[in-house]
């Protein structure tokens, strides 16, 4: 008689995490964009705050994440001579690269509100001659995509190109647990 107590209690008291686990979680909505400026993120967004803040994190990385050249001639066969400018690494090393000409800024949305769950996430975002778009690309040994290790003379090496529109939001979803299994449903038992 006392082991099945025991055991009854046992089952009851798991009971509550097992249901926990089986209910359908809040999935979590990533909101990506290319922006131009402060001003398009703010309008696309509606988050001004967040936009300013992305935009001084990719300015802060653009020197290291830019593509390296040796001279002016060489950064202006890929990217428009206006914007091969003398730059310093966060180390002091000098080089010829292009100027960030836009930022990639990502957001991770809870889906219920809408609110703001996570700090934004910022690259800064290269254009070439061909008006394609860049951004650092991830680095083995976990920099986070910062193109630190590239020489110069690396050029584009360190970038990623992407397909992104500039100034406007592109919403990826991540659903949370049984977030797949609840668009099924079941007849009969």
């Amino acid at each position: 008689m006392k082991r099945s107590r025991t055991t009854a209690l046992l089952l009851m008291s798991a009971a509550p995490l097992l249901f926990t686990a089986c209910q359908k979680q809040e999935s979590v909505q990533v909101q990506e964009g290319l922006y131009t400026s402060v001003e398009a993120c703010s309008e696309a967004t509606g988050d001004p705050s967040s936009c300013r803040q992305a935009f001084a994190t990719a300015q802060q990385q653009a020197a290291d994440a830019a593509p390296k050249y040796a001279s002016k001639e060489e950064c202006a066969k890929e990217y428009p001579a206006e914007q091969c400018v003398q730059q310093h690494t966060s180390a002091g090393t000098s080089f010829i690269g292009p100027m960030m000409m836009g930022f990639f800024m990502s957001q991770m949305l809870n889906n219920s509100r809408g609110a703001v769950a996570a700090a934004p996430a910022s690259q800064p975002a290269f254009r070439d001659n061909a008006n394609g778009w860049a951004k650092p690309a991830a680095a083995p040994g976990g920099t986070g995509g910062m193109n630190t290790n590239s020489g110069i003379g690396a050029g584009k090496a360190g970038l990623a190109p992407v397909t992104s529109q500039p100034n406007r939001v592109v919403t990826a979803s991540r659903g949370g647990f049984g977030a797949r299994s609840s668009g099924r449903t079941s007849v009969g038992g």
